[in-house]
């Protein structure tokens, strides 16, 4: 044990997240933009800068009311559960952000690994990591920052004078009792008026950002919310809890609805025999206990009048994720859900019905054009996005695409590809984008674009989606992975949701210790080992726990098992245990560089 550090032993139980505080976030950002024009480890050339003039493409649009800069955002999930996640898809282009979903049980333990990326994607993660007082410190800390740096001059030729505007998104779930108990009717409140928890953190502005303590920051987080329930919630209880968030919480508000709403015939038609996924194994139990396409309607049609009689908007978000049995076992749970190619169809077939089903002038999409909004979060890529859009998704917010190598650097260039696409329809705006899309669709007989681009996507398009185009592995090289040098892929670092890798040149005083010319270290308490640098690490191996670990606070330290480094941003190495103690000075050495340690 370290002398002097509070007792603890590797069976204490540990938080899978340890979030850094505001003012370390901001050291952080002017460190990492001084010394290497990166922020969080998103290069420069991947941050977003909004369009102007008179010709510009305006890929801005109305959320539940709300103007936003642009229609996509990350999905709530790993990508918008800490701060320096949220401000890294601000950075890369997001202006909607879905944020995590917060329940009233928030010390779950979540089984390890979590996120299989291999081929189309699938997960055992649902909920968030932190506790309900940490995500509204998680979510004001990236509110602030996000504020501050629409206005920080060193990034003004990078971002523009004018980054838009952007939307905030609650998710709370999952049962009616859960979202009545104080902790998360507090959190709502909490959210919808952050005065007190904003002017809480203005303390810990750093003098590099000294010039924002008095910055007129909104009060008002959120006043929107996605519902997100549980597979198989009875539709009385969505109905209950949609009800209770609209009269009682005075909310704007949007229900997730589930890929089994075109029924087990539908799902295995497109599953199994359009895409070729004939080893998913779908649970008809969840076909059985999910809502039905028939009672969604009605739903949908009673919620929305429900809303307009309390004076506001509701809407449908498409889809959640498909749970099916675990036939991989990778993941140690008897269930997983998928999401990824096959996950977009499902949702596409779901909109399709859904307006096929429900009245004229219901759905606020082309071809229909009624008042109830349609979020769409299924699979969503930098090839089909404009494709979303087009079919009135408001907004297409995105998860398995990020968890891929480019990580939050993927988003710039899906904005380029849908703003590439408005500009050749001939138009400048979305709305004039999706009314030649629907001309389209139209002159090619279908009834909606919708229709249009289900019929592509199960057709003449379907191979971006089939088995034979999403079986291949991640790349591999024959080499076990090593504390000091690999094939510096970076993959670690774009693919951690959490931002929890950092890479450094090595100092020359090094050189002939080791191999590489980049160093990759991994900021422990920011990892939570879903696996996913796992799956995409070319070497055998697991870098989350080969690559040196820093831990900040002693007691995590202390408790955890393996290699690790207790450090300090201005001490260096403090102790060293797990068989680490020999790499101490190595370290060292790594952080003290002129680029070295980025947590300041």
């Amino acid at each position: 044990m370290t002398q002097g550090l509070p007792p603890a032993t590797p069976d204490t139980p540990q938080p899978p997240l340890t979030p850094l505080s505001l003012g370390t976030l901001l050291r952080r950002i002017h460190h990492e933009w001084t010394t290497r024009q990166r922020i969080f480890d998103l290069p420069s050339a991947r941050i977003w800068k909004r369009e102007t003039g008179p010709d510009a493409v305006d890929l801005g649009f109305e959320f539940l009311g709300r103007p936003c800069a642009t229609p996509i955002g990350p999905a709530a999930g790993p990508h918008s559960q800490m701060a320096q996640n949220i401000v890294l898809a601000w950075l890369g282009g997001s202006r909607l952000f879905e944020l995590k979903t917060v329940q009233v049980l928030d010390d779950l333990d979540i089984a390890r690994p979590c996120i299989d990326m291999q081929t189309i994607g699938y997960n055992i993660e649902w909920s968030q990591e932190l506790t309900v007082e940490q995500s509204l410190e998680e979510y004001t800390k990236a509110w602030m920052i996000i504020h501050m740096l629409q206005r920080w001059e060193p990034l003004r030729d990078h971002v523009g004078a004018d980054p838009g505007p952007f939307v905030f998104d609650m998710s709370v779930g999952y049962d009616l009792a859960g979202i009545k108990s104080d902790k998360v009717a507090s959190f709502i409140r909490s959210m919808k008026d952050a005065t007190s928890e904003i002017n809480r953190l203005r303390a810990d502005i750093p003098d590099e950002f000294a010039k924002f303590r008095d910055l007129d920051i909104p009060a008002t987080i959120s006043d929107t919310i996605t519902l997100s329930t549980f597979h198989g919630c009875p539709p009385d209880e969505i109905e209950a809890i949609t009800r209770h968030l609209i009269a009682d919480h005075d909310i704007h508000t949007i229900v997730k609805l589930n890929p089994t709403l075109i029924g087990l015939d539908g799902v295995s038609s497109i599953v199994h025999d359009a895409l070729g996924y004939d080893y998913i194994q779908l649970k008809s139990s969840a076909f059985d206990e999910d809502l039905h396409l028939d009672r969604a309607i009605a739903l949908i049609t009673e919620l929305n009048e429900f809303a307009k009689g309390h004076g506001h908007r509701f809407g449908i978000k498409l889809t959640n994720t498909l749970v099916v049995n675990n036939h991989k076992s990778w993941m140690p749970e008897d269930a997983m859900y998928v999401s990824g190619p096959p996950l977009h169809v499902l949702a596409t077939a779901v909109l399709d019905k859904l307006l096929g089903g429900l009245a004229p002038g219901t759905l606020d999409v082309p071809g229909s054009d009624g008042e109830v909004m349609v979020s769409f979060s299924a699979g969503v890529t930098k090839g089909n996005v404009a494709d979303t859009i087009a079919m009135g998704a408001n907004p297409a917010t995105v998860c398995s695409d990020l968890l891929k190598p480019g990580g939050y650097g993927r988003l710039a260039p899906m904005l380029k590809a849908l703003s590439t696409a408005v500009a050749e329809s001939g138009s400048t705006s979305l709305a004039g984008f999706r009314a030649v899309r629907f001309a389209a669709a139209k002159t090619a007989g279908h009834a909606t674009t919708a229709a249009a681009h289900l019929a592509y996507i199960t057709g003449e398009g379907a191979s971006e989606y089939h088995l034979e185009d999403n079986k291949k592995l991640p790349r591999v090289v024959d080499h076990d992975l090593e504390m000091w040098g690999c094939v510096a892929c970076n993959f670690c670092v774009t693919v951690c949701p959490n931002d929890a890798f950092f890479k450094v040149p090595t100092p020359e005083t090094l050189a002939d210790e080791v191999t590489g010319r980049q160093q990759y270290l991994v900021l422990a308490e920011l990892c939570n080992e879903c696996g996913n640098c796992m799956t995409f690490c070319p070497e055998s191996g697991d870098p989350a726990q080969i690559k040196p670990r820093l831990f900040l606070d002693p007691q995590r330290f202390e408790g955890a098992t393996g290699q690790r480094f207790l450090i300090a941003p201005d001490s260096g190495v403090l102790a060293a245990a797990g068989g680490a103690e020999d790499h101490a000075t190595r370290v060292d050495q790594v952080l003290s560089a002129d680029e070295g340690l980025p947590v300041r």
